[in-house]
């Protein structure tokens, strides 16, 4: 056991070690790539720093709620010194400036400033503003992880972290895309110098635009500097609230290093509905069931283009085919999810669980892979098309056709339901089935779903080969329908599930 636990502290320290070289490496090379750009245009600046800056900021804000890490400065370690709470407020606000992220932070503050200085820019502005990012960072991480301590388990489990990360590839991924689409030809493109100028007026970039504003001219640079200033401030009265509110109240108590857990249930709200979804979450993440159809609906999706290449339609117009067809899919994936439940649904029926409850928590796996996968799927699809100005139409294609989809799914998985292979069988092997429900279950889901968006679809349409203009009501038609069916469809098939929970327990026992 000795052995073993001076090999995990070895590794550890090991593990440390390493990434301290990545760190130092990695700024390293950041610096030399904001050195050298003292020859490049106001411009180029302004967008690097700008965006490099705020994604720092955000980082900074973010990384406290994914990692669980103890804190060394947590104010809940200094409350038997009798210190009081302003007091000890400013002492670990000072002391959180000594760590190595923001030392990192400082470090590339240093060479903007010999940046700035080179565009004509008085070095001790661009010092204040560098002084101000610092600080801004800084107290973000102390806001956000005295947050996470206080909300937020200590020990955070797989699937809460996974719920963050999918968090951040769903905006980190299209950013990504669109950037990389972008035409450079040796000038900033118009879409990014306007992103930038929005993330200039925005507490996560105004610090890093102040010296930009100054050389580029114009009275937005006051804009920028008010925000710049206030945020600290505001930060400064949080992390002092904060530190109020951690040493007037108990603590936690600390969570076990073992791999033990409720799982999905320790992430969902403790309610009725919140429970059902995190059972649906452990059946479409281990079911073979589930997990076939999932893999299914892309594969079809990207078949479905074959025909359309050899007759001879433009790849340009059979690229934005996958999308809305995955979307359909979607959608119709949860219409049959009573049958799936086997003989488990009776737990809902016996125990009165309201029927928006039902109908709510078993769509929560479906929007939680849905969303994210359209997220990805449109802007990368809409970069290979190559007009951006299609994005609109798409996304209210799709979203009319998975939210209608899956308000439709939330009647008919309640009003007609059909048997499918129990738990543990293949889910290639289907049990024998009277009458034409299930085809007609299927169908209506599916033609409904293309009904819901045929506005969406027309208006896409006409956006695509008329006029770019219908992009926009293309995309409000669709988002509005797709959610109006969605809250429609919940209603009514909550009304059912309450009405027809005899039947449904027939069925369960039956199938």
């Amino acid at each position: 056991m000795l052995v073993g636990a001076l090999r995990g502290r070895a590794w550890h320290r090991a593990r440390m070690v390493i990434g301290f070289v990545l760190l130092v490496a990695a700024v390293v090379a950041a610096c030399i790539a904001l050195l050298s750009l003292r020859r490049a245009s106001v411009e180029t600046v302004l967008v690097v720093t700008v965006f490099g800056g705020a994604a720092l900021t955000l980082g900074f804000a973010v990384a406290p709620l994914i990692a669980s890490a103890t804190d060394p400065l947590d104010p809940r370690r200094f409350a038997l010194l009798g210190i009081p709470p302003r007091p000890l407020a400013g002492a670990l606000a000072l002391a959180g400036l000594i760590s190595v992220p923001v030392l990192a932070v400082a470090a590339l503050g240093v060479c903007l400033v010999v940046v700035w200085a080179a565009h004509g820019v008085p070095a001790a502005v661009a010092a204040v503003s560098v002084l101000l990012a610092v600080i801004t960072c800084a107290l973000l991480a102390r806001v956000c992880t005295a947050l996470a301590a206080m909300f937020l388990r200590d020990r955070r489990s797989r699937e809460l972290t996974g719920v963050f990360v999918l968090g951040i590839l769903v905006v980190v991924v299209p950013v990504g895309v669109f950037l990389a689409s972008l035409q450079w030809g040796g000038a900033v493109p118009p879409q990014l110098d306007d992103a930038a100028g929005i993330l200039a007026d925005t507490p996560f970039g105004a610090a890093w635009a102040i010296p930009a504003r100054i050389a580029a001219g114009g009275a937005s640079v006051w804009l920028s500097t008010t925000i710049a200033v206030i945020t600290p401030l505001l930060l400064g009265l949080a992390w002092m609230w904060a530190v109020g509110r951690m040493l007037s109240t108990t603590e936690r108590p600390v969570s076990s290093r073992e791999r033990t857990g409720l799982g999905w249930f320790s992430v969902a709200p403790g309610t009725a509905g919140g429970a059902i979804a995190a059972r649906s979450m452990m059946y479409w993440l281990r079911d073979r069931r589930y997990l076939v159809n999932l893999l299914i609906v892309p594969i079809a999706a990207i078949l479905a283009m074959a025909p359309l290449l050899v007759v001879g339609v433009p790849f340009a117009v059979v690229i934005l085919v996958p999308v809305p067809i995955l979307a359909l899919f979607l959608g119709w994936l949860p219409h049959n999810d009573i049958a799936y439940d086997s003989t488990a649904v009776w737990m809902h029926v016996a125990s009165g669980v309201r029927g928006v409850s039902d109908r709510l928590g078993r769509l929560v796996p479906i929007l939680v892979i849905g969303v994210p996968a359209l997220a990805v799927t449109v802007p990368l699809v809409i970069s290979l098309h190559g007009r951006w100005a299609v994005l609109p139409a798409m996304v209210g294609v799709c979203a009319a056709l998975f939210f209608g989809g899956l308000g439709l799914s939330s009647i008919a998985s309640v009003v007609a339901p059909y048997p499918v292979s129990r738990p543990g069988e293949s889910p290639f092997m289907q049990p024998e089935r009277v009458g034409a429900t299930p085809a007609a279950s299927q169908a209506l889901v599916l033609v409904g779903a293309l009904v819901i968006a045929a506005p969406a679809l027309w208006w896409g349409w006409l956006a695509l080969s008329v006029d770019i203009g219908y992009a926009l009501a293309a995309m409000w038609a669709g988002i509005g329908l797709g959610l109006l069916a969605l809250v429609v469809g919940i209603a009514i098939g909550a009304a059912q599930f309450e009405r027809r929970g005899t039947r449904i327990m027939e069925f369960a026992e039956s199938a």
